[in-house]
């Protein structure tokens, strides 16, 4: 006699969704693929005025529910006008809520025109919808969309205030014409090296001071090695003999057509940094003072580990005017510098409300750790990459604690010496990332507590971990009494 199979539990999934998308687990969202494709009516709206775009170059389709009009789907060009009328057609359908992806920089202008008109616009990451079926045309493309933003199926991007969006289109001109400067710096080094000027091998940096001298007498044609020595600053290690004899090349024309292009080419850029100093300077002035007029924290100090002030670093006090305009002065925290602090507030604003943790912000930057999770259990880890600019600063911050003699920097060692370079990077990073989020949400105080008091916190916590397991041993640890 055979018995009667057992009926099969019914699987949450076959209720209306009650979480979001970003809620659900690997299966979960399959099922819930199933049920959009299937068009299952047992899913929940949650945004019922909702319209999809799928971005183009040239034009851009626009897909609202076909109760709104008689032509759902309709094609609008990307000049202003037809962009105002993109708006005002969504208006008209009593749309709310548009979804559309972040592709380039066609959005840019589509996000900034709906925003004005008042419409809701969610910035949805191309990665959430690429592999989804049913797409075979920009007008599917613009439907597909819909569909999933109707049912809550999509991820709004961050994207900064426009108080921040402008800071940011600074500073980001600043560190592309820095970079750009960089570029110059070593094609002029190449040239010195093919006329055979070990000027490098001399000097520390070319782009100091006593470099672009001889860079500068150079090309105003003196080449007369132990003239071009004169131009040494008193600070450089290195006698004027060892440079005159370094100053011994052969001296091409064609070179030195190249080396005055370059260092023409490494002036503009110093001189649009300048410019841009300037605006930033300006803009910065012209923000909230959220400090309430307190004063500026004095400036920490490093010993050793403080560095010289470098050519690229800005050419008015940064960090005051970073200090009136978040109302905290996050270079407090050892390892982030003034410039470190204004790349993570340009990418992210000082509002760290927008996250509901500092856990939310730290997943957010990408500095979790990616454990692959299977029936409750760890079967594999993997790498999180990215390209945001906050994240590789703070990453870049991290790496300067490695000699620092503070409470940072004795855990950061520790985790390297545990965990390995790479993941003691991240982690301190991370550890970075919560600091800052304390500090512009709460308005906490940072103070370092040193490198001493974290050695003994940690040999604290090493003895009672050796006591609990000694005693899940059946043994007692009994500390040695001190030599008299």
């Amino acid at each position: 006699m055979k018995s009667k199979p057992k009926e099969k539990s019914k699987k949450a999934t076959d209720h209306p969704v009650q979480h979001h998308w970003h809620e659900m687990n690997r299966k979960q969202r399959r099922d819930m693929m199933r049920k959009v494709q299937s068009q299952e009516l047992s899913l929940e709206v949650v945004h019922p005025d909702a319209a999809g775009i799928d971005i183009g170059n040239e034009s851009h389709y626009v897909a609202v529910p076909p109760s709104r009009d008689n032509q759902p789907v309709r094609r609008f060009g990307c000049t202003t006008g037809e962009l105002k009328a993109m708006a005002a057609w969504l208006k008209q359908c009593a749309i709310q809520t548009v979804a559309m992806q972040s592709t380039g920089v066609y959005w840019v202008a589509v996000y900034d025109i709906l925003e004005q008109a008042g419409l809701e616009v969610y910035l949805v990451n191309a990665r959430d919808t690429k592999n989804l079926p049913g797409r075979k045309s920009d007008v599917q493309e613009s439907q597909w969309l819909m569909k999933l933003h109707t049912y809550g199926l999509l991820r709004n991007s961050f994207r900064p205030s426009q108080e921040i969006r402008v800071m940011r289109t600074y500073w980001r001109q600043r560190n592309d014409l820095v970079q750009s400067a960089g570029r110059h710096i070593l094609r002029t080094q190449k040239v010195l090296t093919q006329m055979n000027l070990q000027l490098a091998n001399v000097l520390t940096d070319i782009s100091g001071a006593t470099g672009q001298a001889i860079i500068k007498a150079i090309l105003a044609g003196e080449h007369d090695p132990h003239n071009l020595a004169e131009f040494r600053d008193p600070r450089v290690k290195a006698s004027k003999e060892e440079i005159a004899q370094s100053l011994e090349g052969n001296w091409q024309e064609d070179l030195l057509f190249v080396l005055k292009q370059e260092h023409e080419g490494y002036e503009f850029c110093q001189k649009q940094m300048a410019e841009c100093d300037r605006q930033l300077q300006q803009y910065l002035q012209r923000r909230e003072d959220r400090s309430h007029s307190a004063p500026l924290p004095e400036e920490k100090r490093e010993g050793r580990l403080r560095k010289k002030k470098q050519g690229n670093t800005p050419q008015f006090d940064l960090r005051e005017g970073l200090f009136r305009m978040t109302g905290t002065d996050l270079t407090r925290v050892d390892g982030i510098d003034v410039l470190t602090a204004t790349t993570v507030i340009s990418e992210t604003g000082y509002d760290m409300s927008k996250w509901q943790t500092e856990n939310h912000f730290v997943s957010w930057l990408r500095l979790r750790p990616d454990n692959r999770i299977s029936g409750e259990k760890i079967i594999g880890k993997g790498r999180l990459p990215t390209n945001n600019r906050a994240t590789v600063a703070l990453k870049m911050a991290a790496t300067t604690l490695r000699k620092s003699n503070t409470y940072l920097g004795a855990q950061f060692r520790r985790l390297r010496t545990k965990l390995g370079a790479p993941c003691a990077i991240k982690a301190m990073a991370a550890k970075l990332a919560r600091l800052i989020y304390r500090m512009l949400r709460y308005g906490m105080k940072y103070a370092d507590k040193g490198a001493a008091f974290y050695q003994i916190q940690y040999k604290q916590f090493q003895i009672k971990h050796l006591k609990w397991k000694a005693a899940s041993l059946g043994y007692q640890v009994t500390p040695i009494p001190a030599a008299a």
